[in-house]
């Protein structure tokens, strides 16, 4: 799931516009955000090991924070699902693009939204064997496209524009860094939403068959492996294909093997990102109907959110992301240009607020174990507490650095005005168990001790006495 949600739009398109932005040092920018979100997985698993509940981080903060942290928690993660799905169906119009330029990106995202609604209503079951081979086909088309990367640079060969592949593009056309640190901390902003998406492993954790288990596995694979796959893809592009001759056009996977003359490949490409994109549209619309269902139950969001079919699919939650994402299509049509920059400025706003929520009730949760002693975490997060405040301290800066840059400062504006209209409808409109902190469960188990047995036996250690009768003492 989290692979399905991570590694889509923000890898096989959003990576464009952060190459633009910083050269090949956009490398750096993404080893930051994946050191940081490495550091968020951690602190959420230490807690979803704890504690572990569907829902997992909106309960966390209503836990460890307050009520109302848990319903602007909730709540954000839902607009931040519904906004990258925005960006997902953008991009699905994009890439049909290269097939059909003369149809309107609108059409696309209309038929999209449309089709991905039908198989969320269908069953649970249904959605994860598609997501499953979503999942399979891009993961495997990003290994073999590296490898094949690899080999296009190892033997040289030339595109079209006459550049020779080779790791000297990572250092020509204006240098690694032709921006400056001021490019990669600017690219922060499109990095941070490549990785948006990951932290869905905790709305899992409630329903997971052995979560002490699984979770830390999945927790430290997950971070580690999306990293390799955009430093890694990014890194082969980049040295195929100088980094200014990549527009955006396209996706940057489809425009290298374009370039190369290698037609069919880089339709098989084509379809390959097309497929990325639906599993990404895919996993967000579950993700967020979790979450809807789950604020439901805890009096957070209207009743009729908690409600299933007989499948177990949360319908109205469904229908409403639909409904949401037919948004996408009207300001494809009014702000074709700009659309994909803002809705990725949107989403890393909603992301970063996630994850700060989720580094604070971490943060409380420590200080209460400490406080009253109780039983140390079986999957402690590493570097507490240095590591918790530099991740937080990187995600105030891109929170920063979205008001400064003029293209994403609406961004920060949306986000504002969420954020107030939050608290208007908490404070308005939640009553009851809303507005109770919610108790958890602590599952934590004691760390077992192990006893070791004399090698000489009991009968011999009964007859360890010296001669006036006394045990003999430990040497």
């Amino acid at each position: 799931m989290a692979l399905g949600s991570a590694i889509g739009t923000g890898l096989f398109y959003g990576s464009s516009a952060a190459i633009q932005t910083a050269g090949p040092a956009v490398l750096l920018a993404y080893m930051i955000g994946g050191a940081v979100i490495f550091l968020v997985m951690r602190a959420l698993g230490e807690m979803a090991v704890r504690h572990p509940v569907a829902g997992s981080f909106g309960q966390y903060a209503s836990r460890y924070v307050g009520p109302f942290a848990g319903f602007l928690t909730g709540w954000t993660y839902t607009f931040e699902m519904f906004v990258v799905a925005l960006a997902d169906v953008t991009a699905f119009g994009v890439y049909m693009g290269f097939w059909f330029p003369q149809v309107e990106r609108w059409v696309w995202i209309l038929a999209v939204v449309f089709i991905i609604a039908a198989v969320n209503l269908v069953s649970v079951k249904v959605f994860g064997e598609l997501e499953f081979w979503f999942a399979l086909i891009k993961i495997v088309a990003i290994v073999a496209m590296i490898a094949g990367g690899i080999a296009i640079i190892l033997f040289g060969f030339a595109n079209a524009g006459g550049h020779e592949a080779g790791f000297h593009n990572l250092v020509g056309e204006g240098g690694f860094a032709p921006n400056g640190l001021w490019g990669v901390l600017a690219s922060l902003t499109i990095v941070m939403f490549a990785f948006g998406g990951t932290e869905v492993i905790g709305i899992t954790a409630g329903e997971a068959e052995n979560p002490k288990k699984v979770l830390p596995r999945a927790i430290n694979s997950v971070p580690v492996r999306i990293l390799l796959f955009y430093v890694l893809a990014l890194g082969v592009i980049m040295m195929i294909q100088p980094w200014d001759t990549i527009d955006g056009e396209a996706s940057p996977f489809v425009s290298i093997f374009s370039s190369l003359g290698l037609a069919g490949a880089a339709n098989i490409l084509n379809l390959v990102v097309i497929t990325a994109a639906l599993s990404a549209i895919n996993a967000d619309i579950f993700a967020a109907g979790r979450m809807l269902h789950g604020l439901a139950e805890q009096g957070q969001a209207p009743r009729a959110f908690a409600r299933t079919t007989k499948a177990g699919v949360p319908f109205m939650t469904v229908l409403t992301m639909v409904a949401a994402l037919l948004v996408g299509v009207l300001l494809n049509v009014w702000f074709h240009d700009q659309i994909f920059f803002l809705i990725a400025a949107l989403a890393t706003f909603a992301t970063v607020v996630v994850w700060l929520m989720i580094l604070v009730s971490h943060a409380r949760m420590k200080a209460e174990i400490t406080r009253e002693k109780k039983l140390p975490s079986e999957f402690p997060a590493p570097l507490w507490p240095v590591g918790n405040y530099v991740a937080m301290a990187v995600i105030a800066l891109v929170i920063v650095l979205i008001g400064i840059i003029p293209d994403s400062r609406p961004a920060l504006v949306v986000g504002a005005i969420w954020i107030a209209l939050l608290a208007a409808a908490y404070f308005g409109f939640v009553r009851g168990t809303g507005r109770v902190r919610k108790e958890l469960v602590d599952e934590t188990a004691a760390i077992p001790v192990i006893r070791v047995e004399q090698e000489s036996g009991s009968e011999d250690a009964d007859d360890a006495v010296d001669e006036e009768g006394e045990p003999e003492r430990m040497r």
